[in-house]
């Protein structure tokens, strides 16, 4: 698909303007409804042109603005202020994922087939998608790139409903590697249908054209296609029929 339109969709929360990005094609369908959870950076132009790429695989994706209308980090130091507090209080991180999810299947932009929902995040934003899979959400998928895995509540695990997938850059220093084997059983109690990708050589942000941070936050296009693809095939599978 092609002609991918984006539009801005404004809302509140408690009070608090939030402006999310719709992404999508035009279509006389219903499509898969797909919430996005941007890396720590927030709503941004890449993280804008990531929905766009999605959306025209057959999506409509939601870009979730999880910071406020007014806040837009330009810096590591702004993106890690405004991130920190929703890491530390996954209930307020869940509102905002909640509310994301709600302006996905509630506008009337794009039709979406709100039977066939997912959602999908980078970095920060890979620990969004899978804490809103565990609030018991009505997702077909949660996938993660390169995402931090822990949880306060690991039975929260029990809510899931759909898939999950995570893919890890096996040179990650950011993910501590503790966090694996905690996922892993933290999955395998809830009895969900879990897949955990590690790649070889892959350092964490390895989607991101722009990380350049040697041994630490590194592209690779190899890998990034890799990981998209692998997204794409569990959404052909969740998705199907």
């Amino acid at each position: 698909m092609s002609n991918v339109t984006v539009q801005s969709i404004v809302y509140e929360i408690d009070g608090v303007s939030y402006e999310s990005r719709l992404a999508f094609s035009e279509s006389a369908q219903a499509a898969p409804g797909l919430v996005m959870a941007p890396n720590w950076m927030g709503v941004s132009e890449d993280a804008e042109q990531i929905a766009k790429d999605v959306a025209a695989k057959g999506y409509v994706v939601l870009l979730a603005d999880l910071y406020g209308q007014q806040v837009r980090p330009t810096n590591g130091d702004e993106a890690a202020a405004a991130m920190m507090p929703l890491k530390n209080d996954r209930v307020l991180l869940n509102k905002r994922m909640k509310a994301a999810l709600d302006q996905l299947t509630a506008q009337t932009i794009a039709a979406v087939d709100t039977s066939r929902l997912a959602a999908f995040g980078f970095c920060f934003g890979g620990c969004c998608a899978l804490e809103l899979a565990r609030t018991g959400a009505p997702l077909k998928a949660a996938v993660s790139f390169h995402g931090t895995l822990d949880t306060p509540n690991p039975a929260d695990a029990n809510n899931i409903k759909g898939k999950v997938l995570v893919m890890h850059g096996a040179s990650d220093p950011l993910v501590p590697k503790e966090q694996l084997p905690a996922f892993e059983a933290e999955m395998n109690a809830a009895n969900v249908d879990w897949q955990l990708l590690s790649y070889g050589g892959a350092f964490h942000s390895f989607t991101d054209p722009h990380a350049n941070n040697p041994g630490v936050q590194m592209y690779n296009p190899t890998v990034s296609k890799r990981a998209f693809t692998s997204m794409h095939n569990l959404l052909d599978e969740v998705f199907a029929g």
